[in-house]
């Protein structure tokens, strides 16, 4: 289960969670403009493109991206839809693109989401399997530059495609279900509530907060998609790099999974393993993890965004305390 949000200041940054009981090994990897993309359905590799950074499992020298952005500021990330994902068997009459290889694929070749609605026009995104160790995985992505956002989902009757208006995605159930439901909290509000319970009941507040009371706190994704577009939409901070990527991951730790409270299996437990904030406009990766809260960060321009070869980073999960004395 994982939430992503996307969040506009002078910058405009783009990041998820990704909860989970176990990680692939991940690493924030950089594939620069002359890595050779070998996409499985293309009659010719794609030699040169833009450069992409993000969080990967690198598996036979290929990215499997779980969340990126590219040097030209769009953003792609990938989420669980388990049970509501179904993916195409490939066809003569539209451009074939494997499931795994879908956020290289768009954040290789278009430098804007009004280039990735046109590339998705005429895609067929199909049930092409990595290898016989990975599988098609159920997922469903959100898509976003500073103009907007939109939400890609592949299900048995097609590909649909949808304005994402909050800015917000995680799970089940659908992308218009998760939207519909956002109706039984159009009262809430970060201000202090009027009573309107009943003429002549003298109620009042009694505690700060009041106004979002209704809001679900519970770990489910419908909960999680009406709590992180609630704090997101509802957010302020400075201008500053320093306010702002502080302010992305207070949205997102509105959602963070502890161990011990979402178990999975027998003693085993989903929990935040990293939480991502990409400054999109500058190129910056910054992230923190279930361990390690403190902010870690790699800048794709401090790179040879020219070179041929990936550029890996390993995950910084062990605790930094800073001791003042």
């Amino acid at each position: 289960m994982c939430t992503a949000a996307t969040y506009k200041t002078q910058d405009f940054y783009f990041g998820r969670t990704l909860d989970y009981e176990f990680t692939y090994g991940d690493e924030i990897t950089i594939t620069p403009r002359n890595y050779p993309f070998h996409f499985r359905h293309a009659k010719d590799s794609l030699d040169y493109h833009y450069a992409i950074i993000g969080m990967a499992h690198v598996a036979e020298d290929y990215p499997l991206y779980y969340d990126a952005i590219n040097e030209k500021g769009l953003g792609m990330a990938g989420l669980n839809f388990v049970g509501n994902a179904a993916y195409a068997s490939p066809s003569d009459s539209l451009g074939n693109v494997a499931q795994y290889e879908f956020i290289p694929w768009i954040l290789s070749q278009c430098a804007s989401l009004a280039e990735a609605r046109e590339k998705l026009s005429g895609m067929n995104l199909t049930d092409t399997p990595f290898n016989e160790y990975f599988p098609c995985a159920q997922l469903h992505w959100i898509i976003a530059d500073a103009s907007g956002s939109i939400t890609v989902e592949s299900m048995k009757d097609g590909l649909h495609i949808y304005d994402n208006p909050v800015g917000v995605l995680t799970n089940n159930p659908p992308f218009p279900q998760q939207m519909f439901q956002l109706n039984n909290y159009m009262s809430l509000s970060p201000r202090q509530p009027e009573n309107t319970f009943a003429p002549g009941l003298d109620l009042s507040s009694y505690s700060r907060g009041m106004g979002a009371l209704g809001l679900p706190g519970d770990l489910s994704s419908a909960s999680r998609f009406a709590r992180v577009a609630f704090t997101r939409m509802n957010s302020r901070s400075g201008e500053s790099e320093s306010e702002s990527i502080s302010q992305f991951f207070h949205i997102l730790g509105s959602v963070d999974q502890q161990r011990g409270c979402c178990e999975v299996t027998d003693g085993k437990y989903e929990i935040t393993l990293y939480t991502s904030c990409c400054n999109a406009t500058k190129g910056i990766y910054y992230y923190t993890t279930y361990e390690n809260h403190q902010i870690s960060a790699v800048n794709m321009h401090h790179e040879n965004l020219d070179a041929d070869v990936l550029i890996r980073y390993p995950v910084v999960t062990e605790q930094n305390i800073h001791f003042q004395n």
